[in-house]
């Protein structure tokens, strides 16, 4: 059985990241994608998962709250 391939634009919505990113990250060597004879990248599903998975691309979301109390005393 062969593996289902994405296209880009799946891929990125998956993931999160722009297509810029996703581009940068496959010529970069982090993401697998495969070549279609018609010159078009494909990412297999299993490398989506891989990176859901294991969650790298993933950025950590922290807050910092600033408060500043003023009174007349």
């Amino acid at each position: 059985m062969t593996e289902r391939l994405l296209p880009p634009r799946e891929a990125c919505k998956r993931l999160g990241i722009s297509f810029i990113t996703l581009k940068r990250r496959i010529y970069s060597g982090k993401i697998r994608a495969v070549r279609t004879p018609t010159g078009r990248w494909m990412i297999p599903e299993s490398e989506i998962e891989r990176i859901i998975g294991g969650r790298e691309g993933v950025k950590e979301v922290r807050a910092i709250i600033y408060a500043r109390v003023s009174s007349s005393d």
